[in-house]
């Protein structure tokens, strides 16, 4: 597709016309059937993130007028999971975090379940429970055993039926895939995905927009990664208390769409707590080797979209940077570094090509992003096709990944690393010594 014509589609993909258009279309035939509200929500007995979600289900089916059919997952995608060990050792300590921030059950030392033999047996109870009434009473019980490393398998059990067991275990793989998605924790409503305890909040406002709150005073209740961001008034008390000197890093990549929304927030933090900040670009994924799949590219551009305009940030209007684009701006990042601009051109370089359709390996685009934030033009095309970034650059992605992360944006506070603009706010409390 011509790369003149990619913002004006992206835009009409991620508009809000077309969202709501489709959403009043799969309402109008649920009602023609005559079916009731119904969740598609998958879950994988290794992945912590499902833990969690087993946790707060029942309370959140309580809450609305749906209903709700389990599926049980275990493979994965590896093409999905580019670093997969790596994802399931921070995944770990993530839902760590989350468990304490919302109350719920976590092995504080968590260990990751390999053992296939176990893992086979605890999914065999969760597929057998899928089509019973008790199947989160059994979910609940089967995650704790095995996330708590006691899970005995029963001696005088029954078999596994191998054929049967994959047969059952290949169905729900293939129905997630159909519906468009790979991650497990993932809850489908009428072609929409929710991940997790961190998008049930966009869940939980539909379903109210929709009327189908069990009653009218319902709110959204899983918004505490956000809800209060920057919000703290800061009293001399405080205000004396927080180290000043203890830099936020940022590594960020200039195609990355959570990275255009990580950055927003922590220059946001940075400024509203007077800590410094530090930006360690990095290539993109798809530059250093790694698959994206189409499927889950879309899916993180809606999610983008969804997530920047909770935020109050605009986002849709994309021109793909990928390529000479981002190679273009990483041989400015010393241009703008001495001239003590790399923060206000890194900005200005991601709302461009995320929320303004400018195409930065044009050299009309690029020198849109320049001039407003206060660079010289015609100093700074002399230097587009430098080479001298790359170092940076790859040293960068080294520290990154001896941090245990391969993805961005990933941030660092005083030892402390995450993954995600969703953990910001996480950041915010230790900043606040409330971590």
């Amino acid at each position: 597709m011509s790369n003149a014509i990619m913002p004006y589609i992206t835009r009409v993909i991620s508009s809000d016309n077309l969202k709501n258009i489709k959403r009043s279309v799969y309402k109008c035939r649920r009602y023609l059937k005559g079916d009731s509200p119904t969740l598609d929500i998958f879950l994988r007995i290794d992945d912590p993130y499902s833990y969690l979600l087993v946790q707060v289900i029942e309370p959140f089916l309580a809450r609305f007028n749906v209903q709700a059919n389990f599926h049980t997952v275990l493979e994965l995608q590896p093409d999905m999971f580019p670093a997969m060990d790596m994802w399931h050792e921070y995944a770990g300590h993530d839902a760590g975090h989350l468990a304490k921030l919302y109350k719920l059950v976590f092995p504080i030392e968590h260990t990751v379940v390999k053992d296939r033999e176990i893992l086979e047996a605890a999914t065999t109870l969760l597929l057998k429970a899928e089509s019973n009434s008790d199947f989160i009473h059994v979910a609940k019980e089967v995650f704790n055993q095995v996330w708590h490393g006691h899970f005995n398998i029963d001696p005088n059990a029954t078999p596994l039926n191998k054929s049967s067991f994959f047969d059952h275990l290949k169905s729900n793989q293939a129905l997630l895939a159909k519906k468009g998605h790979y991650f497990g924790a993932m809850i489908n409503f009428e072609s929409e995905w929710y991940w997790g305890l961190d998008r049930l909040d966009h869940l939980e406002t539909r379903l109210i927009k929709q009327g189908l709150a069990t009653h009218k005073d319902i709110k959204v209740e899983f918004n505490l990664t956000y809800k209060d961001f920057c919000n703290q008034t800061l009293s001399p008390a405080l205000e004396a208390e927080i180290d000043k000197t203890k830099p936020l890093t940022i590594y960020w990549s200039a195609r990355s769409p959570y990275s255009y929304i990580g950055l927003e927030r922590a220059v946001k933090l940075s400024e509203h707590y007077k800590i410094p900040l530090i930006i360690k670009p990095v290539l993109p994924m798809m530059m250093r080797g790694m698959n994206v799949p189409t499927v889950k590219k879309m899916y993180i551009f809606l999610d983008t979209k969804r997530e920047a305009q909770k935020l109050g940030l605009p986002y849709g209007y994309v021109a793909d940077p990928l390529g000479p684009a981002v190679e273009r701006c990483y041989a400015l990042l010393s241009y703008a570094r001495n001239h003590n601009k790399l923060q206000d051109f890194l900005l200005s370089f991601a709302r461009a090509v995320n929320t303004q359709g400018i195409r930065a390996e044009t050299d009309t685009g690029m020198k849109i992003i320049i001039e407003r934030c206060g660079l010289n033009w015609e100093t700074a095309s002399s230097h587009i096709n430098n080479t001298y970034w790359k170092k940076e650059v790859n040293d960068n992605l080294k520290e990154m990944y001896q941090q245990g992360c391969w993805g961005v944006p990933s941030f660092c506070y005083d030892g402390n690393i995450f993954w995600g603009q969703d953990r910001i706010g996480m950041i915010e409390q230790l900043i606040i010594n409330k971590g």
